[in-house]
């Protein structure tokens, strides 16, 4: 039998935490616009969840999937509205049916123009050149799924289903509550930036990490998982 020795064994264990670790610090980058504006990514494989948005005019185009939400309702979209709130840091998340609780950070543009990635890997980020949690329109936070030393804070995103919460605390006091309303995994190179960062005529909150398959050549996961969720009251 032929057996590594124990220096072989340990540069393999070595390559492997670097590639997590490259995974993690690069498979975020590509989520956020660029500068030049959002670019429309097709929809993608694999449905984790249903998924129904509560808007009657957004480029969704695997909504028609899911028959849960009278989209042409406008009073459901102007009930959604009235739950808005003022602009405020978020400052902490957490989603009871995966035992998330967690502060937050916030996260802007690095000098080269690619998006920060949260320091900590049990830390997620809001992205602050889009909406709050609370208003109008699409919030995102972003989050690592695993380390060096294991999971990290999003490692059991994809896990989530339809109707569980997702509880913002934000600087000024108030506290807003999201619901599931939809799981999606997007190749890394087909993410649907519009779908994500876009515009909504409600309060909307995506949370965003690396998912799908590992590829051990590149060091990088190569899909993103995505939970889509809507604002409700308490």
């Amino acid at each position: 039998m032929n057996m590594e020795s124990p220096s072989e064994g340990m540069r393999l264990r070595m390559f492997v935490w670097a590639a997590s670790l490259a995974l993690v610090f690069g498979g975020v980058v590509a989520l956020v616009p660029s500068q030049h504006g959002p670019v429309v990514g097709p929809s993608v494989s694999r449905i984790i969840g249903r998924a129904s948005l509560p808007a009657s005019r957004l480029d969704v185009p695997w909504l028609s999937q899911s028959t849960s939400v009278d989209l042409a309702s406008t009073s459901s979209v102007a009930s959604l509205a009235s739950l808005v709130v003022k602009r405020s840091t978020p400052v902490h998340l957490s989603i009871p049916a995966i035992g998330v609780s967690a502060p937050l950070v916030e996260l802007g543009l690095s000098r080269n123009g690619s998006p920060q990635v949260p320091s900590s890997w049990y830390v997620p980020g809001w992205y602050k050149f889009g909406p709050a949690p609370g208003q109008l329109g699409s919030a995102v936070i972003l989050g690592h799924v695993d380390s060096v030393a294991g999971p990290a804070v999003f490692d059991r995103l994809g896990s989530l289903k339809v109707g569980n919460r997702v509880v913002v605390k934000l600087k000024d006091g108030k506290t807003v509550y999201f619901s599931v309303i939809g799981l999606r995994e997007y190749l890394k190179s087909r993410f649907p930036n519009r779908l994500v960062y876009g515009s909504r005529p409600y309060s909307a909150l995506q949370l965003v990490t690396c998912g799908g398959a590992f590829d051990s050549r590149t060091g990088h996961y190569l899909s993103s998982i995505v939970v889509f969720t809507k604002q409700v009251k308490a």
